[in-house]
């Protein structure tokens, strides 16, 4: 692997520097580096990030390739400046067994376009009665320290309390989907004015709240670690921000469609627009900016949920819930948190990459941009601007809420370990 020199780039944001990267590692940043027997790569002021880290992937293989695989759903990662994606569980077999998460991981290993970290089951098949085998994915090739239902929630108060106990043993965490399933019966779209003049069955923030409150409590009781997946309401907010006052080990994500899409989208009746949980309201969107800015709010997680064709082009009833995320979520980041003010690049880097790969315990991912460390990198293109074009994705799927809007930014490049997964907007 020859030496990579990237030149005048801005590392975090900040002023321009050059990095050399030396097969899997950066060798040296600083200014006016040597580019002797080196490719260069000229940054021209592009900002320079850490690979991205997603705690929250839907890739979908084994069992529903037609949406997704770990091929289309990594080259959509390298896409988007992710060097490492956490996969959910709820595939067909769900991967609640060693041989299942072990499949998964080994798959991520052959593609190489961005390490994949399976997330185990919680319960078996998901259906919340009976803890999986955590201790054996944890033992496992894979390494499973990250556990989910996602798609499900865990909401047998019993079952969640001995799935915190258990994880607890080795430092792994539950990743909690909080939607109390009685109170989202027949639920379509967020419960408010929209809902009621739609005629749709509303799904009430309480319904997310409720669960949230439950599992911190739990939580401080067991000693033990949550995290909470694309939490969507104000209510939501105050109570994670309580639970961390009281110093219980809980930590949250937000979506990108949540930071910039409100439930007025819905009057469309346009299924693309129809995801788990809901679009909330323009309160709920500056409320989940906010808290990302300061620090309620962990990490932005991108929630990438494929579907075909067919199970999105169909009447808004009929329509299965779920957007495709990861070739857009820093262009929305940038737009909604960047652009306005609320965050700078070092902010972005904590935020989809120091912090999710901290609470995922993914190896050599979420480091400085510094000597000696992994070269897990991507170089954006922050001037750009343009209109999305799902025909352009590397996704298998698409659909994707944002087709012909504006926003800003566009990742370049992308290295892991090195080796170039993406050039000049290409992947390789």
């Amino acid at each position: 692997m020859s030496k990579i020199l990237i030149r005048g780039a801005k590392v975090l944001g900040g002023e321009p520097q050059d990095v050399l990267i030396d097969g899997p590692v950066i060798e040296a940043v600083g200014s006016g580096l040597p580019a002797e027997g080196a490719e260069v790569v000229e940054a021209d002021g592009k900002v320079l990030l850490p690979g991205l880290v997603d705690l929250h992937t839907h890739l979908r293989e084994p069992g529903r390739e037609d949406s997704e695989t770990v091929l289309t759903g990594t080259r959509a990662a390298a896409s988007g400046g992710y060097t490492a994606v956490f996969a959910m569980a709820n595939t067909f077999p769900v991967a609640d067994t060693a041989g299942v998460v072990e499949q998964v991981w080994r798959l991520g290993r052959e593609h190489g376009y961005c390490d994949v970290q399976p997330i185990g089951a919680v319960t078996v098949g998901l259906e919340g009665r009976k803890l999986a085998e955590l201790g054996a994915m944890h033992e496992s090739a894979a390494g499973v320290t990250v556990f989910s239902d996602d798609g499900k929630c865990v909401d047998d108060a019993v079952i969640m309390r001995r799935a915190l106990e258990y994880v607890k043993a080795f430092g792994g965490v539950v990743a909690q989907h909080a939607q109390e399933p009685r109170l989202t019966e027949g639920a379509e779209m967020n419960e408010g004015v929209v809902s009621a003049e739609l005629g749709l069955g509303g799904w009430p923030a309480v319904a997310e709240e409720s669960i949230i409150a439950r599992d911190v409590l739990l939580a401080e009781h067991v000693g033990s670690r949550v995290h909470i997946c694309h939490l969507s309401t104000a209510g939501s907010v105050e109570i994670v921000r309580w639970a961390k006052s009281r110093g219980i080990d809980v930590t949250a994500e937000v979506t990108p469609h949540h930071l910039l899409l409100t439930d007025e989208l819905v009057r469309t009746y346009n299924p693309v627009y129809k995801v788990n949980p809901p679009l909330r309201t323009e309160r709920d969107v500056h409320a989940l900016r906010e808290a990302l800015a300061d620090g309620t709010i962990d990490i932005v997680a991108t929630d990438h949920a494929p579907h075909p064709h067919e199970d999105k082009d169909c009447e808004w009833a009929a329509a299965a819930m779920g957007m495709v995320g990861l070739e857009t979520a820093l262009s929305v980041v940038q737009e909604t948190m960047v652009d306005t003010g609320l965050i700078d690049w070092a902010g972005v880097a904590d935020r989809m990459s120091f912090k999710p790969a901290a609470i995922g315990q993914a190896q050599g991912h979420g480091r400085p941009v510094s000597a000696g460390e992994p070269a897990n990198l991507t170089l954006v293109d922050t001037a750009y601007r343009g209109s999305v074009d799902p025909a352009g994705f590397a996704s298998r799927s698409r659909n994707t809420p944002y087709e012909g809007r504006e926003l800003p930014g566009r990742v370049t490049h992308t290295w892991l370990r090195g080796k170039a997964t993406l050039v000049d907007g290409k992947l390789t």
